[in-house]
């Protein structure tokens, strides 16, 4: 016999009263000045998620990164150690980018200038009349930046000395190398830029205030009659992470089409969750730009990184372990990432909207609910940063 769906209670005022409950100034979601102190003090000195191992299946192969935020271009590089590695894109002759694809395998990398040519350790191999420079190779390697694996995501740091990856995510590594994605051996992309800044638009996917209102139509396995604005059973903290474990419908009404794609499965895969309970999933949201949503059906990934004060580029990803057995799966997949475009095309507008009234300046303060508990913990965590940081150039600039 079937137990009864449970009830819902929502999170009250009392859980996330710590956060506190003024409203948050709206300056840094436009301002530029506030911008450059995020940048310093939070993106380049946190652990960024860039990419997942299954890209870099055997030695020599690549990837190729852009970040914005850094002014950098890096190269991700499986080593013949089967070590990976990310150094600068840059030839340390004359600073040419070494590298236009944006994923490949090659034994050597050479720059099209004057080919100097690195091993995939970033060693300097050969340089045309490299005797008439006066300095040794060893003195000529790519520079390097820091990089470390978690449950399959690759993630690299911009800090020459920064705390160890499982130290940063407090706790949460190993929760994370449960789940399927850290056996992932292909995924689903879809990139997207925004005219927004990346908090206004990392905010949207982690708030359900907003679900019952963009997403009536596809949103049906979340919200309910017990749980209308679909929200999450609990949050928790850990650091400047957070998590939060989201109700799902216990009876959801499935589409024809999703019923044709992914079989029986749907439904009980719905209810069943993946880590909380019976009709639960787990949200991971990585300080700063990066969430991983643990579902019945796959793993779905959005990194939000920073282009300026008012513009931020996507990253959405969903990770499958295994290759396609059958058309079926492979229809399953497709159609799984089709409705994730979906539901994202309805948001992206409002988050628009959004950015253009912030950038008006019309509006001193922005606020949060209890629902919107992430959103406060988030901007608590970057402001912090940045106070931090502030501190720290103050002492510096005392002690010189």
């Amino acid at each position: 016999m079937n137990a009864p769906p449970r009830g819902f209670e929502q999170v009250s005022n009392k859980d996330v009263a710590f956060l506190g409950t003024d409203p948050i100034p709206a300056a840094p979601y436009y301002d530029a000045d506030w911008f450059e102190l995020e940048r310093k003090a939070v993106f380049l000195r946190s652990w960024i998620q860039v990419g997942h191992v299954c890209e870099l299946p055997e030695s020599g192969s690549f990837i190729r990164r852009e970040m914005e935020f850094a002014n950098a271009s890096v190269l991700i590089v499986r080593g013949k150690d089967g070590g990976i590695r990310a150094f600068h894109n840059v030839c340390t002759h004359r600073g040419t980018q070494l590298v236009d694809d944006v994923q490949g395998k090659r034994a050597t990398f050479s720059c099209p200038y004057h080919r100097w040519t690195f091993g995939t350790d970033g060693a300097l191999i050969s340089a045309p009349d490299f005797e008439a420079f006066h300095v040794s190779k060893a003195d000529c390697a790519l520079p390097s930046i820091a990089l470390e694996v978690c449950a399959g995501l690759i993630f690299i740091n911009f800090d020459p000395d920064p705390a160890p990856l499982r130290d940063w995510l407090q706790g949460l590594a190993e929760r994370l190398e449960t789940l399927p994605v850290a056996q992932a051996t292909t995924f689903s992309e879809y990139v997207y830029d925004i005219e927004a800044n990346w908090k206004l638009t990392y905010d949207n996917f982690q708030e359900n205030y907003h679900l019952r209102f963009i997403h009536p139509r596809t949103g049906q396995a979340t919200l309910s009659q017990d749980n209308p604005f679909g929200y999450p059973l609990r949050y928790g903290f850990n650091g400047p992470h957070r998590t939060q474990s989201i109700w799902t419908n216990p009876e959801p009404r499935v589409q024809p089409t999703q019923g044709m794609a992914f079989g029986k499965g749907y439904e009980a895969g719905m209810r069943r969750g993946i880590v909380g309970g019976p009709n639960d999933r787990e949200y991971f949201a990585l300080f700063p730009n990066f969430f991983l949503l643990g579902t019945p059906i796959q793993h779905f990934s959005h990194t939000v990184y920073p282009i300026s004060a008012t513009r931020s580029r996507g990253v959405i990803r969903i990770y499958w372990v295994g290759e396609d057995g059958n058309a079926s799966e492979r229809f399953a997949r497709e159609f799984a990432m089709a409705t994730a475009r979906d539901i994202h095309a309805e948001d992206r507008a409002v988050i628009a909207a959004g950015q253009r009234g912030l950038s008006s300046g019309a509006l001193k303060h922005i606020h949060f609910q209890t629902q919107e508990a992430l959103c406060r913990h988030l901007f608590n965590g970057v402001r912090d940063a940045v106070e931090s940081w502030k501190v720290e150039q103050a002492t510096a600039g005392c002690a010189a």
